[in-house]
């Protein structure tokens, strides 16, 4: 069972996030709390990330699978980057346990960009001679963009990364791929991009509808791929229109 992190009334109708590749439940824990005025918020750390098991392997069927096993009846879903394919993958497989999907900057097809480079910055870190973030986020050799929320996942007392790096390596091309599938998901969807991201393109539009019949999209102004950090207060309003209509 995957860790979690839970918040607001567990009355109100469940919402079920799911983060992106090196990230983590607690990443979301500013959106979650913002909404958990109308929905009982469940963020989970996904395989691999976080406090949640280790896997020697990170499939969408799996990841969708893990998901699955955190609900007890129909519920909504927020999936971001590698976490938006595991709940479109959820939502056509069980199509039954999801109200509501907003799928976060990401389409569902297979991309180029592998993230293996990002992987061997933080593997070459060497962990027992850091003491202190600020020393991490020097020694790291990332974009800028990325540092501070790579660093997220950095356990620097306990001397480990909250990731299994090495599993997610050798699963990469899982990752930044979209299995064959087939069905649909009838129920309202939105798309929410960053409009300075370039992952959602005007070309997967008609692979979207043919999954997602009822598929909406929006965008946050001055974000790119990261957008519920970036824009997090759009991104939260945004969200709460599409809930609660």
């Amino acid at each position: 069972m995957l860790n979690t992190l839970e918040y607001g009334d567990a009355t109100l109708p469940k919402l079920l996030v799911a983060h992106g590749l090196f990230g983590s439940a607690r990443n979301w824990g500013v959106i979650s709390k913002r909404l958990s005025d109308v929905r009982h918020v469940v963020a989970a750390d996904m395989r691999n990330h976080g406090e949640s098991p280790r896997f020697p392997t990170q499939s969408y069927a799996e990841m969708a699978g893990d998901l699955e096993a955190l609900l007890d009846g129909p519920a909504d879903i927020l999936g971001h980057s590698m976490g938006g394919k595991a709940a479109m993958v959820m939502a056509l497989n069980h199509p039954e346990k999801v109200r509501k999907l907003v799928v976060a900057d990401i389409a569902p097809v297979a991309y180029g960009h592998s993230q293996s480079h990002h992987i061997a910055a933080m593997k070459a870190l060497d962990l027992a001679a850091i003491e202190t973030r600020a020393q991490a986020a020097d020694l790291l050799q990332v974009d800028d963009e990325v540092r501070d929320f790579f660093l997220q996942s950095l356990d620097v007392r306990g001397q480990r990364w909250r990731l299994n790096l090495d599993a997610l390596d050798a699963e990469m091309a899982k990752i930044i791929g979209f299995p064959e599938i087939t069905g649909q998901f009838t129920g309202p969807t939105l798309f929410l991009t960053g409009a300075d991201s370039d992952y959602v393109k005007p070309e997967h539009r008609d692979r979207i509808k043919t999954l997602f019949p009822k598929a909406r999209f929006a965008k946050i102004s001055g974000a790119g791929h990261w957008l519920h950090a970036q824009q997090p207060r759009a991104f939260e309003q945004t969200v709460r229109a599409f809930l609660t209509a």
